[in-house]
């Protein structure tokens, strides 16, 4: 746990389906050793709610997130910045362009793209969610995830 960072900052477009679904899958792993925040490189209201239905699942309420872009971060001052979207990978090497931060990009399909009945689109949010996880396992560790 020595080269784990104290802080991440994991962004996503707008901040309502993917940014929230792996902050929330690492603050339930690593919440107490690990300051997590998210935003989104554009503004939108409310949470998805396929999202929310999807890390229901897991036992994980992100219901209440309200989404947040880059203008309302308080403090910057990130050890790492996972980015999930490519909009996202170029606003945070904007923002690191001077600073000693690491970017990571993790590509991640964005679920809101598929279309049909209610149980297929959810299944592309549990995909969304299943990849984030194994993705959150593979660079920082953990115990297995949350419901199975």
């Amino acid at each position: 746990m020595a080269d784990q960072p104290r802080s991440v900052l994991i962004v996503c477009s707008t901040n309502t389906v993917r940014s929230p679904m792996a902050a929330a899958l690492l603050r339930h792993l690593f919440g107490h050793r690990i300051f997590v925040d998210s935003v989104g490189v554009r503004h939108r209201d409310g949470v998805d709610p396929f999202a929310v239905a999807a890390m229901e699942e897991f036992g994980l309420d992100i219901a209440a997130h309200r989404p947040r872009s880059f203008d309302d971060l308080e403090d910057a001052d990130f050890d790492l910045i996972v980015t999930l979207s490519p909009e996202a990978q170029h606003r945070a090497m904007e923002l690191t362009r001077d600073t000693d931060c690491v970017v990571e990009y993790w590509p991640t399909m964005d679920p809101t793209a598929v279309t049909g009945n209610r149980e297929v689109r959810l299944d592309a949010y549990r995909q969304v969610r299943d990849g984030l996880m194994a993705r959150i396992r593979d660079r920082f560790g953990g115990p297995p995830p949350p419901g199975g």
